[in-house]
């Protein structure tokens, strides 16, 4: 495992990040513990939950309870609900501060390390919260606060500079705009977790091959792809075809190396349920990719984009 600079606080946190959810729970408090474990092994230090659900929480105590709490990092969503039937977005002072209080009860870990607004809107934040979770920072139960999401808005939060970690969707594909943005949070000093490396439409070879190809007009208006037949040995060049291509590689690990090349971001969110896809994925940090990996992503990009603007 690799493990890189978490922003300015000067500690390091390992390129991948497991991310625990209602799913890692699904098979029992036992099977969640072992997957952490198995996590422990393979060198990842960075655990994010993604609801204050007590359940999950006690079940990462637990499996952390033996590791120096100054080697592990745990972030935590908040704003979404604590994966309870019946909890709502909630970004309240009061809100946030009992899920935080039930987290640390449950979890006995002493602080959280990172938490994580998941993208509230302009009028979803009220200063007051953000007050009340600078308070918690203050006396140590929250040591980082962040904000997470996609859309416009993350700008706005991004420039305030009240925020010490930011949360987004990144891939190999991703817009100018998000990498405009991640740039504006390092200018900003603010660490980065990515998440969605591995977007549907790059999932299957179909997809790929035929995202973002130049569209142009046929006769009487009619749209028509510019691609090659489907049989012609060249089909797919230029697009995200080779993902599905390349030997020894699942386009999964090529979009998991290629976000790892990026220096922007500390750390990328994976899922796992198992032991044995953790332990694929945790091996793709030491992984170089193949010669000429990175031109073809590069390729595939700026057609994309050209297409994408005729």
């Amino acid at each position: 495992m690799r493990y890189r600079p978490f922003g300015p606080s000067g500690a390091t946190v390992s390129a991948v990040t497991l991310s625990l959810g209602t799913k890692s729970i699904a098979k029992g408090a036992e099977a969640a513990c072992e997957l952490i474990y198995s996590a422990l092994e393979a060198g990842i230090n960075s655990y994010h939950l993604e609801t204050a659900d007590p359940v999950l929480a006690e079940v990462i105590g637990h499996a952390l309870k033996h590791i120096d709490r100054k080697l592990v990092y745990v972030s935590l969503s908040l704003g979404r609900g604590d994966g309870r039937q019946g909890t709502s977005r909630d970004f309240s002072a009061d809100g946030m501060t009992e899920s935080i209080d039930r987290v640390l009860g449950a979890s006995r870990l002493g602080w959280v390390d990172v938490v994580l607004l998941d993208e509230p809107a302009d009028d979803e934040l009220p200063q007051a919260s953000l007050n009340a979770l600078k308070a918690l920072r203050a006396t140590g139960r929250v040591r980082f606060l962040g904000i997470s999401g996609e859309g416009s808005v993350m700008d706005a939060y991004v420039s305030t500079g009240a925020f010490d970690v930011m949360a987004t969707p990144f891939h190999l594909n991703s817009s100018w705009q998000v990498r405009s943005r991640l740039r504006a949070a390092r200018e900003q000093d603010m660490a980065v977790f990515a998440y969605g490396y591995f977007p549907s439409n790059l999932d299957t070879e179909k997809k790929a091959s035929m995202l973002e190809q130049p569209v142009k007009k046929g006769l009487f208006g009619l749209a028509k792809k510019t691609g090659r037949p489907k049989h012609d040995p060249l089909a797919g060049v230029g697009t995200f075809a080779f993902l599905h291509r390349t030997p020894n590689w699942t386009a999964e690990a090529i979009c998991l190396a290629s976000g790892l090349t990026d220096p922007v971001t500390s750390s990328i969110l994976i899922e796992a349920n198992d032991a044995e896809r953790l332990n694929t994925l945790a091996l793709i940090p030491d992984r170089d990719m193949p010669p000429g990996l990175a031109a073809q992503i590069e390729m595939a990009r700026v057609a994309g984009a050209g297409g994408a603007a005729d």
